[in-house]
């Protein structure tokens, strides 16, 4: 529907809903949901505010293919600064939240200030409210969003909340929607929890309507659907599979981090993967996984729904969890399992249900037990200090910290601090897998040297998301690379990560780009959004927005030395696999990336670069 042209500021202080019209020439310079939020953000937030006090904002955003026709056209972003890392906080989420802000008239929602008691927006079409949440205060995402259909005795009501983690500001608390489907890195969930914001119900019914080029439109989805459909990774990998397709080919590529990255290869990964997912258990002779789901608009239906064994430890005498839920995605089994040496899939799922009750990222949550085990294994941290014994591989304490951290509980309170905080605290920040404070995602650089670069330079740290180069190095999408080379792996993640921002901003998920280049995703855009929509404008676009994120991060203090990696990566060798012997070249790439993106060896955007992208 391109834009509707609408905004609503929620000031939370002053308890008003004001709706104001979208700035057009933004819309023209930045596309919609990740950049154009970015853009609101950056003009109206100091970067060095504190993450978690009243005078940042959080604004959640779609893009002008959001609630369309266009596949996967579900997507809406958070935008703030992350109490994580410090840096622009951007997080993603699908299910049909999204496409219910576009179908109730809003392009976006910018909340300031901080509620003085808790609080939930509530919005239905042109009406928009705050109302009281004293009743859901200390409940999880699950209760919450059962308790407001409930209330407005509607059960088509979209919901996005916060758990008790976020109330109780852990690091990486996420925002959930649709149940299992979150907003999930750099801590979003702990702004919304400072500012008091417990949810947010959204009742839209208003459809869709001003595509600028409606047969246009109607013949470019489809044609682009014809790709997707065309493709063997989204048309028959990701259905059947999942992102859990992927847990097998890493490790047997010798790039699945293990225990704490202290190695690159899991003995136990077959036990964790997707295929693991489908074979039948002895215990009662079903499958963990139920069936494939799809968010809004999407025709891959990546998403897992899965239900637990009900006669595994962690469940056995609590029947809340034996239902059907959201099951295991490759990173959160990645994150929940290698990472700890846990190949228990049914603990996995079992403390992957606690983060979207309670609303965790998986990834950082799971990152953060693996630096825990390892201080555990070295005597820094003790069983005392613990309330447990935590060794690596252990099903058992995987669950009671997920239990911890999720409550704020006990050493979950710790836990909750993030691995780079944690690791510091007790005197090892060397062994905190992050960059920025965030965790990293499922992918060793030792066997990917380009996914160290995108790690290293990724605006909101760590990130897989920011810039895929495993679909290049891995899976040859758009053009096979070697994965041990460097050369070249400057521009290809430049290449990525300029990409990535638009299929953000768009509202469209990232995981068309298996099959979709901006040359599929660009006359959907030009059908849809008033103005020109070149694919040179589109490319300039991509560049701005992470130029414009650089320029916020430079401001907040973060530079050249932030774009890191952990001493681990670059000084021990992979012992075994494909990469057995090798580190990452982080720095032979870094000074060629800040040249091709034409920034100073400082890292910072020249300004002959900020006046060609109209940033300066």
């Amino acid at each position: 529907m391109g834009w509707n042209r609408k905004i609503l500021r929620v000031n939370l202080a002053e308890g008003t809903c004001t709706p104001e019209p979208l700035n057009m020439q933004w819309a023209d310079e930045y596309l919609g949901s990740r950049g154009l939020a970015t853009k609101y953000l950056v003009s109206e937030t100091d970067p060095k505010v504190d993450p978690l006090s009243p005078d940042n904002k959080m604004i959640m955003a779609t893009g002008p293919l959001t609630g369309t026709m266009a596949s996967t056209g579900g997507r809406y972003t958070v935008v703030t600064k992350g109490p994580l890392t410090g840096a622009i906080a951007c997080s993603n989420s699908g299910g049909f939240f999204g496409a219910e802000m576009k179908f109730a008239g809003w392009d976006m929602v910018i909340f300031e200030g901080r509620s003085l008691r808790p609080v939930y927006l509530f919005i239905e079409n042109e009406r928009a409210e705050l109302r009281d949440a004293s009743h859901l205060w200390g409940r999880s995402c699950w209760e919450t969003e059962e308790t407001l259909r409930a209330q407005h005795q509607d059960p088509l009501i979209r919901v996005s909340s916060i758990g008790r983690a976020g109330e109780n500001q852990v690091m990486f608390a996420c925002i959930v929607n649709d149940l299992h489907r979150a907003a999930g890195r750099s801590g979003v969930g702990a702004v919304m929890g400072s500012k008091n914001l417990k949810a947010v119900a959204i009742r839209g019914t208003k459809g869709v309507s001003g595509i600028r080029d409606f047969p246009g439109f109607i013949k470019a989805t489809s044609e682009a659907k014809k790709v997707l459909a065309g493709n063997p990774v989204t048309s028959e990998g990701l259905p059947k599979f999942g992102t859990q397709v992927l847990m097998n080919v890493i490790n047997e590529m010798g790039a699945l981090p293990t225990r704490n990255h202290r190695d690159v290869q899991f003995e136990d990964a077959s036990k964790i993967s997707a295929e693991a997912m489908h074979e039948k258990r002895p215990s009662d002779g079903k499958p963990q996984l139920v069936t494939n789901a799809a968010c809004f608009g999407c025709t891959i239906a990546c998403g897992r729904i899965s239900a637990i064994d009900k006669t595994h430890f962690t469940v056995k005498n609590n029947p809340k969890y034996w239902g059907a839920s959201g099951g295991l995605e490759y990173e959160a089994a990645w994150a929940l399992g290698a990472a700890n040496g846990v190949g228990d899939l049914e603990a996995l799922q079992y403390a992957n249900l606690l983060c979207n009750e309670q609303g965790m990222d998986p990834i950082s949550f799971g990152a953060t037990v693996g630096a825990v085990m390892e201080l555990y294994e070295m005597g820094v941290l003790t069983p005392e200090q613990l309330g447990l014994d935590a060794p690596f591989g252990s099903a058992e304490a995987l669950a009671k910290l997920a239990e911890m951290t999720a409550t704020g509980e006990g050493f979950g309170r710790e836990i909750g601090l993030g691995s780079k905080r944690l690791c510091a605290k007790y005197g090892h920040p060397e062994l905190s897998m992050s960059v920025k404070g965030q965790e990293f995602p499922a992918y060793d650089s030792r066997g990917i040297q380009g996914m160290g670069l995108a790690y290293a330079t990724s605006n909101r740290g760590a990130c897989h998301l920011r810039g895929y180069t495993v679909a290049s190095e891995v899976l040859g999408v758009p053009v096979k690379t070697d994965p041990h080379v460097i050369e070249g792996k400057a521009e290809l993640v430049k290449a990525f990560q300029d990409a990535t921002a638009v299929f953000d901003s768009a509202g469209i998920c990232v995981f068309t780009s298996f099959a979709w280049t901006l040359a599929d995703v660009q006359p959907q855009i030009a059908a849809a959004c008033d103005g020109d929509w070149s694919m040179d404008k589109l490319a300039t676009v991509g560049e701005r927005i992470w130029n414009m994120e650089r320029q916020f991060n430079n401001a907040a203090g973060l530079g050249a030395q932030d774009d890191n990696l952990p001493p681990r990566l670059t000084s021990e060798p992979a012992k075994t696999g494909p990469a057995k012997g090798m580190v990452n070249r982080l720095a032979e790439m870094l000074p060629e990336y800040y040249g091709v993106r034409g920034w100073t060896p400082e890292g910072t955007p020249t300004p002959e670069t900020l006046s060609r992208l109209g940033l300066s």
